[in-house]
C-alpha cells in the first residue's frame, strides 16, 4: 500500500489542465494500481472523528492488498488533511478527481463537508462513498452512504429511554445541518410517543461553556435530557452537567456521544449511565467483530490504539463494501461498478451484514442501543437489518436514475415533520 499525504500546491498546474480538458480523462492502464482518495480531518475540530477512520481506512485497504488486491492489481490510498475546512475540502476533491484521477473516493465527515464533495465528484463522474452517520437524505446515483440515518438509531432510541425515564425532553444540539435535523427527528419520535419536548437548544461547535443551559434544564426539570452535541469543545457538557450534579437527576441520552471517543475523554463517574445508539460498539460480541478488534489494536499500537466507533467501522466496511462491488463487476468502470452495488452487494464486517439498499444508495444496517458503563459500551438492545427508511421516503433511484440531491426540508416534511 502506498500512502500519501499531499497538500493541494502540489499538482495544481495538472488540476487547472485537467479542468480545461475537453472531455473526462481516462482512467490509467490496467496494470497500474488501482487509486483510492480518501479525505478525512486529521487536524482541526473534526480530528476526534477523523483519527480513527483513517486508521481503518488504511487499514481496510492493507488487507484489499495483502489478500491480492482487485482484479489483480493493488490499491493505491492517497489521504488528503482538509483540517477541517470545508474549501480544503472542495480543493482535495478536485484534486483527487482531475488531477489524481481516483477511481473512487472515500470522504467528508460533516454534512457540509458532504455538500462540497459531492457535486464535484458528480461533475468528473468519479464514484463518492460517505462513511459516516448523518441526517438522511442525500439522493444520488454516484453516491454511496454506508453510515446511519435517525431511522437506524434516533427512531429505536427515543421509545426506549422515554419508557425507561419519562416523557418531558429537553434537546441540546450542534447549530449546523446535522444538529438541526437530528432535533426535528427527536421532536417527531417523542410526539409519536405522547411526549413533550419542552426546550430546543443550538450551540456553535466552539462553545465550551454550558453553565446558563445546565440552568435552563434545572428549571425547566425535564425527564431526560437529550444530547446531539459534537466537536472535541461540547464534551465540556457532559463534565459540567456532572459537576452541577445533574447526571444523577436528570439522564441523557445520545446519538452522538461516543463518535469522538467522548466517553474515554470523561471520567467513568461523569458519563456513567448514559444512553446511545449505533449501528457499532467495540464491544459486540460476535466472532467478526472480535477478530477484527484484535487486528486493529495489533496494527494500530496495541493498547494504545485508538477505539473502535461507529465513523470508523462504516470507513472500514465501506472500502471493503466497494471492493466487493468491484469484484462482481469484474471492472473499475463506473457505472459497471454502480450497477453490480445495486444488485445489491452485501459484506459481513464486524457490526454484521451491511448491504446496500438500491432505491436510495444507502446501507441496510444492524442497530444496537448500549449503556455507558466504566468508559466503555454495554450492548443491551439489538435490532437487526435495519432499512434507511427516513431516506427512502423521498429517494428512489431506481424510478428517477438522474437524481443527484439532498433531500433536507423535503425529507422532513414526508416523515410528516413541517
Amino acid at each position: 500500500m502506498s500512502t500519501t499525504r499531499r497538500t493541494f500546491l502540489k499538482g495544481t498546474a495538472a488540476t487547472a489542465a485537467a479542468l480545461s480538458a475537453p472531455a473526462i480523462l481516462g482512467k490509467a492502464a490496467a496494470a497500474d494500481p488501482i487509486k483510492l482518495v480518501s479525505i478525512l480531518d486529521q487536524s482541526g475540530g473534526l480530528d476526534i472523528y477523523g483519527r480513527p477512520m483513517v486508521a481503518a481506512t488504511e487499514m481496510a485497504v492493507a488487507e484489499i492488498n495483502e489478500a491480492g488486491g482487485l482484479l489483480g492489481r493493488q490499491v493505491d490510498l492517497t489521504m488528503y488533511d482538509p483540517q477541517s475546512t470545508i474549501q480544503l475540502y472542495t480543493q482535495y476533491a478536485t484534486q483527487a478527481a482531475a488531477s489524481d484521477r481516483a477511481d473512487v473516493v472515500h470522504a467528508g465527515i460533516t454534512s457540509a463537508s458532504r455538500e462540497a464533495i459531492r457535486p464535484t465528484l458528480g461533475r468528473f463522474q468519479t464514484l463518492y462513498f460517505y462513511n459516516v452517520q448523518y441526517e438522511g437524505g442525500v439522493c444520488d446515483r454516484n453516491v454511496f452512504c454506508t453510515g446511519s440515518t435517525p431511522a437506524h438509531t434516533v427512531e429505536k432510541l427515543v421509545p426506549h429511554v422515554m419508557k425507561k425515564w419519562g416523557k418531558k425532553v429537553y434537546i441540546v444540539a450542534a447549530d449546523y445541518n446535522y444538529g438541526q435535523i437530528i432535533a426535528d427527528w427527536v421532536q417527531k419520535f417523542v410526539k409519536e410517543q405522547g411526549g413533550e419536548t419542552v426546550a430546543v437548544e443550538f450551540f456553535p461547535l466552539d462553545v465550551t461553556n454550558f453553565g446558563p443551559t445546565i440552568q435552563k434544564i434545572q428549571a425547566a426539570d425535564p425527564d431526560l435530557v437529550w444530547s446531539a452535541l459534537v466537536g472535541g469543545a461540547h464534551i465540556s457538557f457532559y463534565r459540567q452537567y456532572a459537576a452541577a450534579g445533574m447526571k444523577g437527576n436528570i439522564p441523557v441520552a445520545s446519538t452522538t456521544f461516543g463518535l469522538g471517543n467522548e466517553h474515554q475523554s470523561i471520567s467513568a463517574e461523569e458519563g456513567n449511565g448514559m444512553l446511545t445508539s449505533y449501528t457499532y460498539f467495540q464491544e459486540l460480541d460476535n466472532p467478526v467483530n472480535q477478530a477484527f478488534v484484535k487486528r486493529f489494536q495489533e496494527r494500530n499500537g496495541g493498547a494504545d490504539a485508538p477505539y473502535l466507533n461507529e465513523l470508523a467501522v462504516r470507513s472500514y466496511e465501506g472500502i471493503h463494501l466497494w471492493a466487493e462491488g468491484v469484484k462482481k463487476a469484474g471492472t473499475l468502470d463506473r457505472m459497471a461498478v454502480i450497477e453490480a452495488l445495486e444488485t445489491p452487494v452485501s459484506y459481513n464486517g464486524p457490526s454484521g451484514t451491511i448491504a446496500i439498499e438500491p432505491k436510495s444508495h444507502h446501507a441496510t444496517l444492524n442497530a444496537y442501543i448500549a449503556e455507558v458503563q466504566d468508559q466503555k459500551f454495554n450492548v443491551i438492545e439489538s435490532f437487526p437489518d435495519q432499512d434507511p427508511k427516513d431516506t427512502m421516503l423521498v429517494c428512489d433511484l431506481e424510478k428517477n436514475p438522474t437524481e443527484a440531491k439532498f433531500y433536507f426540508e423535503n425529507g422532513l416534511k414526508a416523515a410528516g415533520i413541517e
